[in-house]
């Protein structure tokens, strides 16, 4: 008899961790539709002081459980997202550039936006190291030259598709290369438009 309520006794613990654990499991179950809506709400509440606040919200919705509600996590993905749209943009213009057959002029300016997305490529590049660095001590420096790296990538793909510009130019590549360079544009100038709201609020909060 003695034997056995020590049975019982050791049985207890062993019932209410198996039940705090249950209790946990189901709570963490029942908050999950609302931390992913609530990320899902930052993101739309973010994108819409972007200049493209539908393709903002569509590029970035995808990593609402990574981003959560951080800004600086926000300004990293919208970084990441038109880096990867760039070099894939790049790739693209290289590999068109090598056709035989080219008009002189639309492989002059093919060549020039090579070399100037090129560039962008380097300064989102050098943006997203630099915001891996961020700290409280260097944040307003970080930041000024984050938001110098960033407009330089926007003013690179304007100057692209500006040598796309002009009725000599029509064509499939030129109406090709323009749709994917206004694309990394308007990523690049959502992007932008984050960090700068990122710096301005946390300049506010110091």
């Amino acid at each position: 008899m003695e034997g056995s309520s020590l049975r019982h006794w050791k049985v207890i613990p062993i019932l209410l961790i198996t039940l705090q654990f249950t209790t946990n499991m189901v709570l963490s179950l029942a908050d999950a539709p609302f931390d992913k809506q609530r990320n899902i709400e930052y993101i739309k509440s973010s994108c819409s002081s972007t200049t493209y606040p539908r393709l903002c919200y569509r590029s970035l919705s995808i990593y609402a459980n990574k981003i959560k509600t951080s800004p600086r996590l926000l300004v990293d993905t919208a970084l990441n997202v038109t880096l990867k749209a760039s070099k894939s943009t790049s790739r693209l213009m290289v590999k068109i550039s090598r056709i035989h057959g080219l008009r002189p002029r639309v492989a002059a300016a093919m060549a020039d936006c090579i070399e100037v997305i090129g560039d962008s490529v380097d300064e989102l590049q050098q943006s997203i190291e630099e915001l891996g660095h961020i700290s409280r001590s260097n944040f307003a420096l970080t930041m000024s030259d984050i938001q110098t790296w960033v407009s330089a990538a926007l003013t690179d793909e304007d100057t692209c598709m500006d040598g796309f510009a002009g009725k000599s130019m029509n064509g499939n590549v030129k109406t090709m290369i323009r749709k994917r360079i206004v694309k990394i544009a308007h990523l690049t100038s959502n992007a932008l438009a984050l960090v700068n709201n990122y710096a301005s609020t946390q300049s506010n909060l110091s």
